[in-house]
């Protein structure tokens, strides 16, 4: 395999093992071992992966802090030619990790940025639910607070996709029975812990089942965890069928956000239970 040849003035955004140190890719590798820096969430962190693979490059510190304050001057250092490499402390930057300012201010400079995908949390974990992946959506971090998280979740219950998470271990049964009392218990859950790591554990069950499990087994309080959730079961038996006909006739002459909203408001039925309905007329 021929090594990466690098295009001058470009950030180059790196995603990192996310667990295992076998899954970073050899171009990876390559642009890690010849940028001219790598900026870090964590030096400390990202040295231990350099380290393992006898990368021995500048790095530089940019976090969720001094991020808007290094924009100038990584913007700076990409004018006069330079490569920068950015990466988070595991995953795919910008993932609910830094660099999403850094990136804007470089794209609105007309400056290089590329990426170099590899592990992500989210599709990870998504492509070993047992869920629905054709549609999903990714929420990012539930808050921390039980009142704040109910009132997310209350917004998401008619939601028809699946929905991924990221949650601290040690809030997850707080979590659990804020989804059993805004969801339902019957809805189903997955819950992704340690992924490609020695203790990596996927367990799926019904919300009140998973309450039950995590709250009888302290050692899956530990670790990086994924949630997700299965959307909300739309019964398409309920939307009365002169509403459907209705809709078939605007989705000829309409975008199917339009068509749901006016289809919902004839019929007096919910907006997100004609979306999907309208897609799969589409499609």
């Amino acid at each position: 395999m021929s090594e990466t040849t690098l295009t001058p003035a470009t950030l180059y955004i790196v995603a990192t093992p996310i667990g295992n140190l076998g899954d970073i890719s050899q171009r990876a590798i390559d642009i890690l071992t010849q940028v001219d820096v790598i900026a870090c969430e964590d030096t400390r962190h990202t040295g231990k992966l350099l380290a393992a693979f006898a990368i021995k490059n500048k790095t530089m510190s940019l976090h969720d802090h001094n991020e808007r304050q290094r924009q100038d001057q990584v913007a700076s250092m990409l004018q006069e030619g330079k490569t920068i490499a950015l990466v988070s402390d595991a995953g795919t930057p910008l993932i609910s990790d830094p660099g999403f300012h850094i990136v804007r201010h470089c794209r609105s400079l007309g400056l290089k940025v590329s990426p170099i995908p590899g592990p992500c949390a989210v599709i990870s974990a998504l492509s070993v639910a047992g869920l629905p992946t054709d549609r999903f959506t990714f929420e990012g971090f539930l808050p921390s607070k039980s009142a704040a998280r109910q009132a997310k979740l209350a917004n998401l219950l008619e939601e028809p996709r699946t929905m991924v998470f990221y949650d601290a271990p040690r809030r997850a049964i707080d979590t659990l029975a804020d989804i059993v009392k805004v969801l339902g218990g019957q809805r189903h859950v997955v819950i992704s812990r340690e992924l490609t790591k020695t203790f990596e554990t996927i367990h799926s069950d019904t919300a009140e089942n998973l309450l039950v499990w995590l709250q009888e087994d302290a050692n899956q309080l530990k670790g990086e965890m994924v949630l997700i959730i299965e959307g909300n079961k739309i019964d398409a038996d309920a939307i009365p069928a002169k509403a459907i006909d209705t809709l078939k006739l605007l989705l000829a002459e309409m975008k199917p956000k339009k068509a749901c909203a006016i289809t919902a408001e004839i019929y007096g039925v919910k907006k997100n239970a004609l979306y999907d309905i309208a897609l799969s007329i589409k499609s």
